[in-house]
């Protein structure tokens, strides 16, 4: 068992599994998303990013671009939440939400990418 590999399996699968849970809920509705959520999921990110930086395989570089694709498409989210909520009173509304979530939704996708490469690049790993 490689150390390095399981630490930066825990972090991608923890990434999409926060993203995941963000995402989860009414498009709309403030109340099924939590900020704080999508915030430890930025920071998971870039943890999980940071972790592939060094890695010079082709694998290596698509686990790289989906996680940077990830980050920024969070990152964005944050910003807008930051830009309709800046008091940090209730929440956005119902339409900047719909943005939000769209948004993060995207980088759930990204996720689920380098989840599956990651998966296969194991699987295909000779031992």
């Amino acid at each position: 068992m490689n150390l390095e590999r399981v630490v930066f399996g825990f972090f991608i699968i923890l990434t999409l599994s926060l993203n995941a849970a963000f995402v989860a809920g009414g498009l709309e509705t403030v109340a099924h998303h939590n900020v704080w959520i999508l915030t430890v999921t930025i920071i998971v990110n870039l943890v999980a990013i940071g972790l592939k930086l060094g890695d010079r395989s082709q694998t290596g570089a698509l686990l790289l671009a989906a996680g940077l694709v990830a980050g920024l498409l969070l990152v964005t989210a944050r910003i807008v939440w930051i830009v309709a909520d800046p008091e940090g009173g209730g929440g956005p509304g119902p339409a900047e939400m719909a943005d939000i979530v769209s948004i993060a939704t995207g980088a759930l996708v990204a996720n689920v990418i380098a989840t599956v490469i990651l998966v296969g690049d194991t699987l295909l790993s000779r031992r």
